[in-house]
């Protein structure tokens, strides 16, 4: 595989934060995703989020699992710290590391398929345990590493390139990452950085667990030609001399709508995905009216967006378990190893 290095070039009168630091100097190295893929469009708006809110890059830390989505933070904040987990398992990475070091901003990127499949347990009890951290799952319904199969949040009824129709209920990671005590939790859209970008500084700031579902459409699975035309027609009638695959690049969809709106977006297959922003009057706070606005919005084929919940007083993991002030990462020896005393004293309380 070949590596382009990004241009070092940049205008005299790029924007400066508040750190003194330029806009591409929260980038990552070049993306080797599709061309138009929605996932750039997300790592984008983490990059201006960041530089917006002069975020010291070392403070962030990204964890992120398996799937095109997981390879996203290299591609984004190239001087943070990062760690690639295995399938799944992105949920406990982040939960071990934010125990031993609280003082840093972590990022979970993640997909449908490493949290909504195998990593469903995990994310389940990441959200439970109100892990103080922002968790963006770059959702397009597909497994687009294994070659477009249906993953566990696409529709009833929906098919992708290859293979039958989807005949299981979706996952709504959003329903039910509220109902399992996430703290902050909102939708939206790849195309749509006006909202994305605020939300994405919104969770950043956020004491709690985070989520944001963010609708990022595939440009190679998303599209399956059925005409005799197409690429598997002609691929399957063909008497093959050699076998290469070519993935057209596509434009990367994209839409503005007001608040309030709805908004009916045209996927690269033809398929349509409808969008309702959310109004001004919408009370996010409200626990029960808001999972009834989401069944509301499920029965009429929309997709809400926008901040769909937020609790006023949060709390997370360290003020739960009623940790030390000082990071256990910073703890010396003899504050970690009281003696036998301390040990007895633990004991008998759990008698």
């Amino acid at each position: 595989m070949t590596y382009i290095k990004k241009p070092k070039f940049r205008h005299p009168d790029i924007a400066i934060n508040d750190l003194g630091y330029t806009k591409d100097q929260y980038e990552g190295g070049m993306s080797t995703l599709c061309a138009g893929c929605g996932h750039d469009s997300i790592s984008s708006s983490i990059v201006q989020a960041c530089h917006e809110m002069s975020i010291p890059p070392h403070r962030v830390a990204k964890i992120s699992g398996i799937g095109c989505s997981s390879k996203t933070p290299a591609y984004f904040l190239g001087k943070s710290h990062g760690f690639n987990s295995v399938h799944g398992r992105m949920p406990s990475v982040a939960t071990g590391a934010n125990a031993a070091n609280k003082d840093l901003l972590y990022i979970g990127m993640s997909g449908d398929g490493d949290t909504a499949s195998i990593g469903f347990g995990t994310f389940a009890h990441v959200a439970r345990r109100r892990v103080n951290m922002t968790y963006i799952v770059a959702n397009n319904g597909t497994y687009g590493l294994t070659k477009g199969q249906t993953s566990a949040t696409a529709d009833r009824g929906t098919h992708v390139r290859k293979g039958p129709i989807n005949n299981w209920e979706a996952i709504d990671l959003a329903n039910i990452a509220i109902q399992l005590g996430a703290s902050f939790v909102a939708r939206g859209f790849s195309g749509d950085k006006a909202q994305l970008v605020p939300l994405i500084k919104a969770a950043m700031a956020h004491k709690g667990f985070a989520l944001i579902d963010c609708i990022s459409p595939c440009v190679t699975f998303n599209n399956h030609p059925e005409s005799t035309k197409g690429f598997d027609y002609v691929r399957e009638h063909n008497q093959v001399m050699n076998c290469a695959d070519f993935i057209p690049s596509e434009e990367e969809i994209t839409t503005e709508y007001d608040e309030g709106e709805v908004v009916d977006v045209t996927m690269h297959d033809g398929s349509q995905m409808r969008l309702r922003k959310l109004a001004q009057n919408y009370d996010a706070s409200n626990k029960r009216s808001v999972l009834d606005r989401l069944n509301e919005a499920k029965e009429k084929n929309e997709l809400l967006t926008g901040l769909l919940y937020i609790e006023k007083e949060p709390d997370d993991l360290h003020q739960i378990l009623n940790t030390t002030d000082v990071p256990l990462n910073d703890l010396t020896e003899k504050e970690l190893c009281p003696g036998n005393s301390a040990l007895e004293d633990i004991n008998d309380d759990l008698r």
